[in-house]
């Protein structure tokens, strides 16, 4: 029987294509474990699917002076030493990264095993953990061409990046059941990922009245961050919607969302218009940034960065997305969409010939 090692972890982002993964995996019939860490995200994602979960210690490289940062070497070095043993334990046939500092340890005592590494990239360009474990992996995947020229060539595959079922076959009918509208008016999704985002939400309840007079708006406001106080017909506040998250988008018309890989990704793939609003670089390594640009020149994504928010420039660039919805479903349409799921199957396959 196959059997693949999973790992990744930080952020939603390193999980949910791993579970996409896995969603085809267990199809197959192959035998799935889980390497992350102690208390990330990823181990109560991974836990509620009943996968065997197994957490190893692991530091993280910071661009800014922190006292962690003499400290973390070594937490990454004890993260090796366990991984190592985790893998003798095992025995994988094959490990399968999909990034976050968590990884680092993992691939690196897979190489030392000898048990190949296939990895994925979601960002146009790889961050910092990604680039470390690159010289043990044997093949890197990519969600975007416009990662090619920032990745060691040879051991490149543009396949796109792993979309759960759930999400590539969204009922729009079934989306608008559960948030209880009918379609009386176009639904705006605003979404800011896994915990929500401030200055997004700040935002949009700032000119809510006015969008009201548009649209019906359903608003993920991550998790801690809805206000009952601004309840009223047509605005809908969901801290967190899982399993029906892509009933809800195929109901949308436009979204506002943040700029990350994998959301930016499942709306190309839905050819949903949007607007994006990067994560700035005081807040992130600057990876949204580059997404977001990278698809606002190819006329895929409008754009409107924090420090250019107020409510009219807020309110005339989604009024304007919304009369150019045609037009925008027309050039997303270009967007090549790929089978990700069984591209990257098919390389773990190949990988343990």
């Amino acid at each position: 029987m196959t059997r693949v090692l999973f790992t990744g972890g930080g952020t939603a982002g390193h999980v949910t294509p791993n579970i996409a993964l896995i969603e085809e995996a267990e199809k197959r019939g192959w035998q799935i474990d889980y390497a992350g860490s102690h208390e990330g995200i990823e181990r109560e994602m991974i836990e509620r699917l009943d996968i065997a979960y197994h957490s190893v210690a692991s530091g993280k490289l910071r661009r800014y002076f922190s006292w962690e940062n003499f400290v973390d070497p070594f937490r990454i070095l004890l993260g090796i030493v366990q991984a190592f043993m985790l893998l003798g334990k095992l025995a994988p046939d094959v490990v399968f990264s999909k990034g976050g500092f968590v990884a680092v340890p993992v691939v690196v005592a897979a190489w030392l095993r000898r048990i190949p590494v296939i990895s994925h990239e979601s960002d146009v360009t790889p961050g910092l953990a990604n680039r470390l474990t690159y010289p043990f992996c044997r093949r890197i995947c990519v969600t975007f061409d416009a990662s090619l020229p920032h990745l060691p060539a040879g051991k490149v595959l543009v396949t796109g990046t792993p979309v759960r079922a759930s999400i590539a076959c969204g009922n729009a009918e079934r989306g608008r059941r559960f948030l209880g509208i009918g379609s009386d008016k176009p639904l705006l999704l605003v979404f800011g990922g896994s915990l929500g985002a401030d200055k997004i939400n700040r935002q949009l309840r700032s000119v809510l009245d006015s969008l009201l007079e548009s649209f019906n708006i359903i608003h993920v406001t991550g998790r801690g961050n809805a206000d009952t106080s601004l309840d009223q017909p047509g605005y809908i506040q969901k801290e967190f919607i899982d399993d029906e998250f892509g009933d809800v988008l195929a109901a949308a018309e436009l979204v506002i969302s943040r700029a990350g890989a994998n959301s930016l990704y499942e709306l190309f793939l839905l050819r949903k218009p949007h607007l994006l609003i990067p994560l700035g670089i005081g807040a992130s390594r600057g990876d949204q940034l580059v997404n977001a640009a990278t698809f606002e020149r190819e006329g895929f994504s409008c754009v409107l960065h924090e420090e250019n928010l107020d409510n009219d420039t807020f309110l005339q660039t989604v009024r304007n997305l919304h009369d150019d919805l045609s037009d925008t479903v027309n050039r997303l349409a270009k967007f090549p969409a790929r089978d990700s799921v069984n591209l990257i199957i098919t390389e773990i396959e190949q990988s343990i010939r």
